[in-house]
């Protein structure tokens, strides 16, 4: 049996580029690893992958490998315990989550916590854990932000806004209005108008990345735009709120501008906003996993896809992220490709770069 395999070449994600890397991420068990690569025990004849539960192996037994089939090429066989070559626990969990979020998507009206689980083959109470731990929400939220996605596509094309809110699969006007401006971002006849009857308080300043717009609704910031000019950033702004009043911010107002610049110069002060997030269920997952990611540590599309339990929507967290109309609040200049390279950046791949030279000198 081979035992000198030793070093990865190249893994899949820099994160993971060292032996020393990797080794960190078998000690902390890292599920973010799992796929990046796998590790044999010599002592054993068996691989694993990095998260694997079996008690800690001594470093000098350990080797890297690219694949499950380099492994087995040097005469490993595979952990009973953690199915290296299979979904893994992560990958079974995913897979009963992503079976719930469609029978949810697809019923006319919520199923209950108990018909979501019996599907997946859980108990209640742990499939409510398992499906909070992989999307960030609960059941009862993610079906709630999936009606809201709903409602916000049948509004401009109802007559009234109670035909849209059946359509969504509300069973009443009173549970739907008991949250829509939480939902909407405001009221439903103002999102069915565009916006129509709401103030928007927006101020441009400038900084080393160009020129910046901040706007807020009464709920709290609902853009953070970058651009080359300000007459470019409040088109933009106006295509988003087309009959929104916006009204240009006081001084106070402007300090809040401050406070973002401030920020993008110097990232190790921290942003704490109030947010209006706009936008469908899938996207708000996203976003949500986005603002987890450290400043000075970056993911990978494909890393965020597996974290939100959809690992194969990676190009739909893609264009998540470019959807994403508040820079730097909700970081997407985080998010890398899986190679490593930057990739692209709706406000430019100059500053994403930038932006990420300042967060790990910060950090």
């Amino acid at each position: 049996m081979k035992t000198n395999s030793s070093s990865v070449k190249r893994a899949t994600s820099p994160q993971y580029d060292s032996d020393d890397a990797r080794w960190k991420a078998v000690v902390a068990k890292d599920k973010n690893a799992d796929g990046q690569f796998w590790f044999s025990v010599k002592t054993t004849g068996v691989y694993c992958r990095p998260s694997c539960s079996s008690r800690l192996a001594h470093r000098e037994n350990v080797a890297f490998h690219r694949s499950p089939e380099e492994a087995e090429r040097e005469g490993f066989r595979a952990c009973k315990r953690c199915d290296p070559k299979g979904p893994g626990l992560a990958g079974q969990r995913s897979k009963a989550v992503a079976a719930a979020c469609r029978m949810i998507k697809e019923a006319a009206e919520f199923p209950s916590l108990d018909e979501l689980a019996k599907t997946v083959n859980m108990s209640p109470g742990h499939f409510h854990r398992i499906f909070k731990e992989v999307t960030g929400l609960t059941p009862k939220a993610y079906a709630n932000a999936h009606r809201a996605d709903r409602v916000k596509k049948a509004l401009p094309r109802r007559e009234t806004v109670t035909e849209a809110i059946y359509e969504a699969g509300f069973n009443s006007n009173g549970r739907f209005y008991a949250n829509s401006s939480k939902m909407l971002g405001m009221k439903p006849k103002e999102y069915r108008d565009g916006g129509a009857g709401q103030t928007i308080r927006f101020a441009i300043g400038e900084c080393s990345l160009g020129s910046i717009l901040v706007a807020s609704s009464e709920k709290g910031v609902c853009a953070i735009l970058l651009g080359d000019g300000p007459d470019a950033l409040a088109r933009d702004l106006q295509d988003r709120f087309p009959k929104a009043d916006l009204v240009g911010g006081d001084a106070k107002y402007e300090k809040l501008v401050a406070r973002v610049v401030g920020f993008v110069e110097a990232p190790n002060i921290g942003l704490n906003l109030p947010l209006d997030v706009r936008g469908t269920a899938f996207q708000q997952r996203v976003w949500k996993e986005l603002q987890r990611i450290p400043a000075g540590e970056t993911a990978s599309y494909a890393q965020i896809a597996n974290r939100i339990g959809l690992p194969k929507s990676v190009r739909a967290v893609a264009q998540a992220c470019g959807a994403n109309a508040l820079a730097v609040a909700i970081p997407c200049h985080r998010v890398l490709r899986t190679d490593g390279d930057i990739s692209g950046y709706r406000w430019g791949v100059d500053r994403k770069r930038a932006l990420l030279q300042r967060e790990r000198m910060a950090a």
